[in-house]
């Protein structure tokens, strides 16, 4: 499986900060808001990341992250020049993914919660396996903000709808999506949506006609964040800094999950976090090796 991580658009939403510098790569709290979605593919010990990216971005990632290769990992961009909906990603990416399953995650969603590596694992397996697509549902008191799932009285899939005027229900379809390789094709066959995007909600909806469309809800004990306006930008950092002062643990830390995972070593881990010090970040970093 390779991951997908859709990191373009223009973030509006958070004017008038992001006309200057890309929304997924401003802090939430003490790390870039790329480092989340980053960290949540790779505690399933996925390797292989393709960023989606706009053309001015290029060089900043290009400086923080290079091609992965001091976290043993893969990582490759591709340019989106123009944004065309969230289900555009997977066209782009299409080059890299060839026929191996997906982890498509949106760059502004930030998720924290006891058990939730073991349900990704849970869905990767599922896909890997069975084929098909796997989705997450969360309650929101907003859902015309979102694309909705609906339910029958069993628990059954019975519509998707991409931010509805009515909503149906109060559960919102976040931005973490497992797919087969079909979903490529879904994307590339879809017609663009009243608003004139190709909405990821309509590559779901194939999967649904086909009955191969599975949903988890992640209920209480779990939250998320859509990162991408000013209070839930907010919100998330100040999320990320109590769990983190209260734990003393990093969520999100990319070096450390690549340090566990194995894929670099002491002496890696410390040349990383040798420029960084000074701050409570590289201090973290350096207690790892001596925990060891």
């Amino acid at each position: 499986m390779k991951a997908i991580i859709l990191a373009g658009g223009s973030g509006t939403r958070l004017y008038p900060v992001t006309q200057i510098i890309n929304k997924h790569l401003l802090p939430i709290y003490n790390k870039p808001m790329i480092y989340y979605p980053l960290s949540l593919a790779m505690l399933l010990k996925i390797r292989e990341f393709i960023f989606v990216i706009n053309p001015e971005d290029e060089p900043f990632y290009k400086k923080i992250f290079n091609h992965g290769e001091k976290l043993g990992m893969k990582i490759n961009w591709v340019i989106q020049k123009k944004p065309r909906g969230l289900a555009e990603g997977l066209i782009l990416a299409e080059p890299f993914i060839k026929d191996d399953c997906i982890l498509y995650l949106l760059g502004d969603n930030i998720f924290f919660g006891h058990d939730l590596p073991k349900i990704m694992e849970s869905a990767k397996n599922e896909i890997e396996k069975n084929g098909g697509a796997y989705i997450f549902g969360y309650y929101v008191p907003d859902p015309e903000r979102f694309g909705v799932v609906e339910f029958d009285e069993e628990g059954k899939v019975i519509s998707l709808e991409e931010k509805p005027k009515k909503p149906r229900s109060n559960w919102a379809v976040v931005g973490m999506y497992f797919y087969d390789k079909k979903a490529i094709e879904f994307a590339k066959n879809i017609k663009p949506s009243r608003r004139g995007e190709l909405e990821i909600t309509s590559v779901n909806k194939e999967y649904l006609k086909r009955g191969k469309l599975k949903v988890k809800l992640l209920g209480r004990g779990f939250a998320w964040f859509d990162a991408g306006t000013h209070d839930s930008f907010l919100e998330a950092g100040e999320f990320v800094a109590t769990i983190e002062k209260k734990t003393g643990l990093m969520i999100g830390c990319i070096e450390e999950i690549a340090y566990n995972n194995g894929w670099i070593n002491k002496e890696q881990l410390l040349e990383l976090a040798k420029p960084l010090s000074k701050t409570h970040y590289g201090r973290y970093l350096m207690k790892l090796v001596e925990k060891k």
